[in-house]
């Protein structure tokens, strides 16, 4: 043992040692109250919400002339069911298991989206600038929009997706301490099983793990 680890043991005397026992549980107090306050969404909506039927996240590779890149999408439908016409401006972000979240859209190459959008065969399907606007009340106003994110990680442990500007609900929370407000959204979550590499997938759909809905 060196002379410094000798001297730091020396100065751990039992009531040091006591105090940082109760600072740290104190700690994993503090945290697990913050988790257990964290809001949750209304059980019945009492906001305006819209409908939403996702299609399956897929995995493809494009071929640029520096080479292939991989893109993870999903299409989904849409339908204003609210009672009032709303302005729809969707926001879609992926996590991965690393901690990467990756907003849609971006570092996706404008001829990527358009290789996509034609891949999945519907001519009604939209893009992630292109749907946002007005969206009209009922089934037969429903939008079919596409959202897209690069793939960097073909070797991701989960992928989970967040979906908002789905819903008006909104919750203010002020973290203990912090004395600053934020602004939750109601957001929908879905969590997607990865087993194994992405690349051997092909267009083989993720299999989904959790959907639900979040305050985020």
């Amino acid at each position: 043992m060196s002379y410094r680890s000798s001297s730091l043991a020396r100065r751990l005397t039992p009531a040091a040692i006591l105090r940082a026992l109760v600072w740290t549980s104190a700690l994993i107090a503090v945290g697990a109250a913050q988790m257990a306050a964290a809001p949750e969404p209304d059980p019945v909506p009492r906001r305006w919400q819209l409908e939403i039927i996702e299609g399956p996240l897929r995995v493809t590779s494009i071929e640029f002339e520096d080479g292939p890149q991989a893109f993870l999408y999903m299409t989904y439908t849409v339908t204003n069911n609210s009672g009032e016409d709303l302005l729809f401006a969707p926001s879609f972000e992926i996590a991965t298991g690393e901690n990467e979240v990756i907003r849609s859209g971006r570092g996706v190459p404008l001829a990527a989206t358009k290789t996509i959008i034609e891949s999945v065969q519907n001519p009604l399907v939209e893009d992630q600038i292109s749907i946002i606007g007005q969206i009209l009340q009922g089934k037969e106003n429903a939008k079919d929009g596409i959202v897209i994110w690069p793939l960097t990680d073909m070797n991701t442990s989960e992928l989970t997706v967040y979906g908002a500007g789905l819903s008006g609900e909104t919750a203010t929370v002020t973290p203990p301490g912090s004395g600053e407000k934020f602004v939750l959204r109601k957001t929908l979550m879905i969590r997607y099983r990865v087993s194994g590499t992405l690349e051997s997938r092909g267009s083989t759909p993720l299999d989904v793990a959790e959907r639900r809905w979040i305050m985020r």
